[in-house]
């Protein structure tokens, strides 16, 4: 009797398993690679300049103190003489122009300056500084200043370089168009290197493209930081993205504020005005220091006289170094009565997180340290770029720039994760349109550039 061979359920035949589903990487790395590749090709050559000539802007400050030690410094004396005084002195030695401000003499040993406006010869923008011995009155000098960190011209230069190409406001877009992709082909490459293999990042005993792009990626992770912060605190100040920034900080409540300049009601128009272009209007430099001061702003204050004879002193605090001192007041010009206090403390969490990070960026926040820093981080960035060129050229065996990295990566990424990735790029590059437009831009060449590729393979068959 022959019996059937049985089946257990162990044995029998088991439906094939489903190919595993590819993650969310690799349909994305393809996409970051290009992305990362044609950005670094693209923007690297703004970036280098961008980093030069931050290097440079970040040791202005020390070389700043030594090459106008004769207008700044003092020897120091036993008495200062009136604040009044110092200005009329150097309206004396520069009668041209209008008194902008007055800042006096923040320590020992170091000159008053009186800003004047509208001098012949001196760029529109600028002011020309007037230096005082606060000790005997005496007029050490005079240069051209800029901005509210009081930059003297050799700062200046470079600052306008590093800012606009000194080419206005047209070279401005080079620096919003740095400042806005550097986030990305950082973003872009920490993604990159976090996700190669840990044995595949190491440096020690590999050499060619390998090794180039080893130090290029070890570099790259530890300065991350500090390109996400210097790409997000240069938007705020540019051109395009930075009235974006504003109008949102501002439809958030959290605009800076500003002190109130109009004197008060019962004086407002009463024996305001001296002499034209003078500072001394009603009670005096003298009082309305003094009464600054009571109300505990110490130095180093700047003091703006009234805009008009409805118009009030403005004094503010102007350290921008840790703790910065940033309060104002308004002092009623006949009266010398306080009209108005603004302190940083009430300022707005946004508005504070601007003015440290601006501050930060440019080298004042932390004094030596931060400038330090800054040329540390610069002259990282100049390698990165460097170390990018080599490896693209290291792709070509060593005799010519390599191939770029294929197009077409966008058509690897799933619609599920296409669409929403489309959608948060819009969103930022509506505000970032120095990053938003470039970018459209490349996909539309890519496209059609690839579409022009298949119709001459497909005719050549």
């Amino acid at each position: 009797m022959s019996t059937a061979s049985s089946t257990t359920t162990d044995e029998a035949p088991q439906p094939a398993a489903p190919a595993p589903t590819p993650g969310i990487w690799p349909a994305l790395r393809p996409l970051v690679l290009r992305l990362h590749f044609y950005a670094g090709v693209v923007v690297a050559p703004f970036l280098l300049v961008a980093a030069v000539t931050g290097l440079l802007y970040a040791g202005s400050f020390q070389a700043e103190k030594w090459v106008y030690a004769h207008e700044l410094t003092v020897p120091v004396g036993t008495t200062q003489v009136p604040l009044s005084v110092q200005v009329t002195a150097a309206r004396k030695a520069y009668p041209d122009g209008t008194v902008s401000a007055v800042r006096p003499s923040p320590q020992a040993g170091a000159t008053t300056r009186v800003l004047l406006a509208g001098v012949p010869g001196v760029d529109a923008g600028h002011t020309l500084a007037v230096f005082v011995d606060p000790y005997t009155g005496t007029v050490r000098g005079a240069l051209e200043q800029y901005g509210s960190t009081g930059a003297l011209p050799l700062r200046t230069w470079i600052d306008e370089f590093h800012r606009d190409l000194r080419l206005g406001e047209t070279g401005r877009l080079y620096s919003e168009f740095a400042a806005s992709w550097l986030w990305v082909i950082a973003g872009g490459g920490l993604v990159l290197w976090l996700s190669r293999p840990r044995a595949r990042r190491t440096i020690r005993g590999t050499q060619g493209r390998r090794r180039t792009l080893g130090v290029h990626g070890t570099v790259g992770v530890w300065a991350a930081a500090g390109l996400f912060f210097l790409s997000a605190t240069g938007l705020t100040w540019s051109t395009y993205a930075g009235a974006n920034i504003d109008e949102l900080r501002a439809a958030l409540g959290q605009a800076t504020p500003s002190v109130s300049a109009a004197a008060s009601g019962d004086h407002a128009g009463h024996g305001t005005a001296a002499s034209a272009g003078d500072a001394e209007h009603g009670v005096g430099l003298d009082t309305v220091l003094a009464a600054a001061r009571a109300q505990g702003l110490g130095d180093p204050v700047e003091i703006v006289p009234p805009a008009d004879a409805t118009s009030g002193y403005v004094v503010r605090q102007i350290q921008r170094s840790w703790p910065e001192k940033q309060d104002a007041v308004a002092v009623d010009p006949t009266s010398g009565e306080v009209t108005d206090v603004l302190r940083f403390d009430d300022y707005p969490l946004l508005a504070k997180l601007t003015r440290w990070g601006i501050d930060l960026h440019t080298g004042v926040l932390f004094g030596l340290a931060n400038q330090l820093a800054l040329m540390a981080l610069a002259f990282g960035l100049i390698l990165l770029i460097l170390w990018g060129y080599r490896m693209w050229w290291q792709r070509g065996r060593g005799s010519s720039f390599g191939r770029p990295v294929p197009r077409g990566a966008w058509q690897q990424v799933p619609p599920q994760l296409l669409v929403p990735l489309v959608a948060l790029i819009a969103v930022v590059g509506y505000f970032l349109p120095l990053f938003g437009i470039p970018l459209a831009a490349f996909l539309v060449t890519d496209i059609a550039l690839g579409e022009i590729a298949h119709r001459r393979a497909a005719s050549a068959k």
